[in-house]
């Protein structure tokens, strides 16, 4: 029979952060007092991660119990994290995310990992939307150099020959390929950096995705580009045309579209993990019709989603794989109760 450490243990290693803080703040653990809050601060840490709550990433744990803030989450661990939190507003030093997404992304394959270790195939897909939303700011980042901060972006697409951002686009209007959506969220892209907090923290809530959409559309699609585009380098144009493309070809594939799927909203009608691998091997191979899908052509070995860390390198033009910032969470729980 197992003891209650070993149960603890298995939880820690699962990632069932809530649960074991659950067993800890009701006693049935059977922890020395100290010991189960320390746990409970490192849970607390560990769900966010989970949930991918980026706006709180790297910020010091507060629970409201002052017996478990009594304690810190290790300086290394929340560092981590921080490389993934978005900045709640333009002056803050750390731009996290916005400088560049290639921390998130490794922490979204290990989220993808995670969720499907734990069989919730509702929490992979919102985490594979969210990763499908963005790309378009990973593939547009080596051009930019960020990942579409708001304080850098007017510098990289505005001009007198620029139609981005523009209402009803500049001297020839009918010109312009982005959605009244896209064109309206780039307006408010270039001025939200003089906004105050709530208005920055709302752009980046409600309109961010919106930005990448409208740089994918102005890469991939533009019927005439203007002076976003026609400024780049033709290498780098077409490179960068090839990523963005990469990107709306997932974000339109089976697998995103699960996330849309259910009849009454997003809550409903959860696929299984078959489906999950099935939707997966239908986007896969039409990302395969691309020229750089075809190239993205490795697996990470036993990822569940074969193929996908590549899929994201190919799109970033940069290596990702999968991080280990959960599990470094989990050995850290485990240290805690083998010791305490």
């Amino acid at each position: 029979m197992e003891t209650a450490r070993e149960v603890l243990t298995t939880l820690a290693r699962r990632y069932a952060f809530g649960d074991l803080a659950a067993l800890c703040e009701a006693g049935a653990a059977r922890l020395p007092s100290r010991v189960a809050a320390e746990v409970r601060l490192l849970c607390s840490f560990g769900q966010r991660l989970i949930d991918l709550d980026a706006e709180d990433f790297g910020m010091p744990e507060r629970t409201g119990d002052p017996l478990v803030d009594a304690y810190e989450v290790p300086e290394h661990l929340l560092a981590r994290a921080r490389a993934s939190r978005m900045p709640q507003s333009a002056k803050e030093r750390s731009r996290g995310a916005l400088h560049t997404l290639l921390p998130a992304y490794g922490l979204l394959l290990e989220v993808i990992r995670a969720r499907w270790l734990r069989r919730e195939m509702a929490a992979l897909v919102a985490a594979v939307h969210i990763a499908a939303e963005y790309l378009p700011l990973l593939a547009w980042e080596p051009v930019l150099g960020h990942a579409g901060d708001p304080v850098l972006l007017p510098a990289a697409v505005t001009g007198p020959d620029s139609r981005f951002g523009v209402p009803g686009g500049a001297s020839r209007p009918r010109d312009c390929s982005l959605t009244r959506p896209e064109q309206s969220a780039a307006e408010r892209a270039l001025r939200v950096a003089r906004e105050p907090g709530p208005g920055w923290r709302n752009n980046l809530d409600r309109q961010h995705s919106t930005v990448a959409s409208a740089l994918c559309t102005c890469a991939a699609s533009c019927r005439t580009p203007c002076d976003v585009i026609t400024r780049l380098d033709a290498g780098v144009q077409t490179a960068l045309a090839e990523r963005c493309r990469l990107a709306r070809e997932f974000a339109e594939g089976a697998l995103v579209r699960l996330r849309h799927a259910a009849p009454v909203g997003h809550g409903f009608g959860v696929p299984n993990p078959e489906e999950v691998s099935d939707a997966w091997a239908r986007s896969r191979r039409s990302l395969g019709r691309l020229p750089l899908g075809r190239r993205a052509a490795g697996e990470v070995a036993d990822y569940p989603l074969p193929g996908l860390p590549e899929i994201f390198s190919a799109a970033a033009g940069h290596e990702i794989t999968p991080d280990t910032l959960l599990d470094k969470v989990a050995d850290h729980i485990v240290a805690i109760l083998e010791t305490g």
